[in-house]
């Protein structure tokens, strides 16, 4: 009979198996051992003998795989869900002690939007790198909304009117969306002087799901809300997309001021409708927005102040 709370009943001392408990863990949120060898840096191979020891030692399955997906079990649910806690502290705990070192450094989990990170993040980077060149960044580039702590990030850039309490969030600068065509297709299809003239446009939209295509307007001078249903020979989830079908002449295009701030600057793209503001669409603010913890690491600091700093003038041409 095994009395010694430190050793479990395979015979094995449980503190040789923290680290495999923790891969449990990034297993549960990753949703697959590829991607969970890639956040902890291990081959897929090991990744995959660390749950089977792990199993070993517990005595039940723990991990139910697929052709398709790996889930954990019950049992591997509760022992990650009881245990993800304590390693989120001792990872707070160590990175406390890290940032003690003097040089910053270390591994830094970025996620920001496709077309944001492609015309406004890359060219302001290198900087950043250079400063600080034992810190290493690895970028996710995505629209969609990622679950930052499950997912392991440590940063997010978003815009929008509303960051989650759940987390901190830095406000970086404004952002405007605004009504755009090149002067070639004004000159040919006139241009609207009211919202309800773009029902007779040929107009580029981001598709929204189960919706009919509208845009709704409201007048800087004050009134009502206008909502007009729009259509055109283009829809896409990308706002460069979008800006470059613009450019072509195809259509009067609604989109975000970090997009089209060149094509402004040149004359390549004209505002539509001025007087008129564009409302829920795009958020109106730029956000860094990373897991409400009690520490956060000196590297996120110093990103955080860095990208104030690059951003503090905001994207009007």
């Amino acid at each position: 009979m095994n009395n010694d709370p430190l050793r479990t009943d395979a015979s094995r001392p449980l503190g040789s198996l923290w680290a495999h408990v923790h891969a449990l863990t990034v297993l549960g949120e990753a949703g697959s051992y590829t991607a969970a060898a890639r956040r902890l840096g291990l081959s897929k191979a090991a990744m995959s003998l660390r749950i089977s020891e792990l199993e070993a030692a517990a005595g039940v399955p723990l991990v139910r795989r697929t052709t398709r997906s790996v889930r954990l079990t019950e049992a591997g649910r509760q022992l990650a869900d009881s245990t993800r806690p304590a390693f989120a502290s001792i990872a707070e705990a160590f990175a406390g002690v890290h940032d003690l070192a003097g040089q910053p450094r270390g591994l830094l989990r970025l996620t920001a939007p496709v077309a944001l990170a492609r015309q406004q993040l890359f060219p302001r980077l290198p900087a950043f790198l250079q400063a600080y060149p034992e810190v290493r960044l690895e970028l996710d580039l995505s629209d969609r909304l990622v679950a930052l702590a499950s997912e392991g990030f440590d940063l997010a850039l978003r815009h929008t009117d509303d960051p989650p309490e759940t987390h901190v969030a830095w406000a970086l600068c404004p952002t405007e969306t605004l009504l755009v065509a090149s002067p070639g297709y004004l000159a040919a299809q006139g241009a609207p002087t009211h919202p309800a003239d773009l029902a007779r446009h040929r107009c580029l939209f981001y598709p929204r799901a189960d919706e009919a295509p509208g845009w709704s307007f409201e007048p800087d001078a004050g009134g009502e809300r206008v909502t007009v249903g729009i259509g055109g020979p283009l829809a896409a989830n990308n706002s460069e997309a979008l800006r470059e079908a613009a450019l072509a002449g195809l259509g009067i295009a609604l989109l975000p001021d970090f997009s089209i701030q060149a094509a402004l600057r040149s004359g390549a793209l004209t505002p539509v409708l001025p007087g008129w503001r564009p409302v829920g669409v795009f958020g109106r603010h730029l956000w860094a927005i990373r897991p409400r913890t009690a520490q956060v690491p000196r590297t996120v600091q110093l990103l955080v102040e860095f990208l104030r700093q690059a951003f503090r003038d905001g994207f009007r041409p």
